[in-house]
């Protein structure tokens, strides 16, 4: 008989930006793999839509409201979390924002802490604080969803370049700080034709992808499942601190 490696049967995944595009996939893939799932984003009905559809796949899902670039929320949403699922093994921090701006002089401060916390501090609590829990349950798995914008020039996204960079960063570090009973990687995502890519242009998009991405397209939200799966799985019990690029080669 032929042996599951991604398996997830009884692990309790949590999942921040759970709710839509890349977050949602995961929760959806970890599901049907037979992980429990609780899911974060910032509006309760949503994380609620995505939690019917976790339980439709016969796995519990635990919806939670919580801004990721809060210290305290955070804390209290490690707390629930805990106290519905008894443990976590494996944490996603998945949430992330880019929002616009017309110049880099125009970058408010506000605006740059908005994105510092949701993309690199809100990580970093979270990894601190779930990933201490799980060395003193003896073992666990971080996963930090990074982009390509921490490794290439990311004009008009500057700020969120820099944060991912520093998750980047983060991962190596607390791979180091948890192990060896927490595994800590990274996935560096490209891009992804989820909801936020109905803004683009999509016919300058497509145009870019065939001259610049080896497989000349954006990926489908699906397609950060398997890496997702992997890196959760036994078969990567001897993978930490690493970078896995997700991104048709665009790096």
């Amino acid at each position: 008989m032929a042996t599951n490696h991604l398996d997830m049967t009884g692990k309790n995944v949590l999942i921040t930006g759970g709710s839509r595009g890349l977050g949602r996939e995961m929760a959806l893939g970890f599901a049907e793999q037979g992980a429990n799932i609780a899911i974060v984003s910032r509006k309760l009905d949503s994380c609620e839509e995505t939690a019917k559809e976790v339980e439709a796949l016969g796995v519990k899902a635990f919806p939670y409201a919580c801004h990721v670039g809060d210290w305290q929320q955070l804390d209290e949403m490690v707390d629930k979390v805990y106290q519905a699922f008894g443990a976590v093994d494996v944490l996603i921090n998945n949430a992330g924002m880019s929002p616009l701006y017309p110049s880099l002089d125009q970058v408010t401060e506000e605006l740059f802490d908005k994105v510092i916390g949701v993309n690199l501090k809100g990580p970093f609590r979270l990894s601190a604080n779930v990933g201490t829990r799980m060395q003193a349950a003896g073992g666990g798995c971080i996963i930090n969803i990074s982009s390509t914008a921490s490794l290439n020039a990311s004009p008009n996204a500057e700020p969120y370049g820099a944060a991912k960079a520093g998750l980047n960063a983060l991962t190596k570090s607390f791979a180091y700080g948890l192990g060896p009973e927490v595994r800590v990687n990274c996935i560096i995502a490209g891009p992804f034709l989820t909801d936020i890519s109905k803004a683009w242009d999509m016919e300058a998009f497509n145009e870019r992808a065939r001259a610049s991405i080896p497989l000349a397209r954006g990926g489908q939200p699906n397609e950060i499942v398997g890496a997702a799966l992997y890196l959760a799985s036994d078969s990567a019990a001897f993978t930490t601190a690493a970078l896995l690029a997700v991104d048709g080669g665009s790096h």
